[in-house]
């Protein structure tokens, strides 16, 4: 298993509830093949430029360790989410 990072930008016109739900659905995906660390919520940031006609992100890291297959399906799955801005995952050194 290899370690990596997803960092996430979240629409912040989102309820604090329904933030919580993608957090958790995002680490649920994750731990289905693998280990999610606890989530690094940094809160609403100003973007370097709008998305999405939206000056504000709320931003939201989670480390994890899992097998290579598994940043793809993440990465398909929230590609297609309607909550989620922006996302990159990357590979962290051990």
């Amino acid at each position: 298993m290899r370690d990596y990072e997803v960092l996430f930008v979240l629409d912040p016109t989102l309820d604090d509830e329904k933030k919580n739900g993608v957090v958790e659905t995002v680490k649920g995906i994750i731990n289905a093949d693998g280990e999610a660390g606890e989530a690094d919520v940094w809160g609403n940031r100003k973007l370097a430029y709008e998305i999405e006609k939206k000056k504000e992100g709320y931003y939201v890291v989670i480390p994890f360790k899992a097998n290579p297959d598994l940043p793809k399906e993440l990465s398909r799955r929230l590609r297609i989410s309607d909550s989620v801005m922006r996302f990159i995952i990357t590979a962290t050194e051990e």
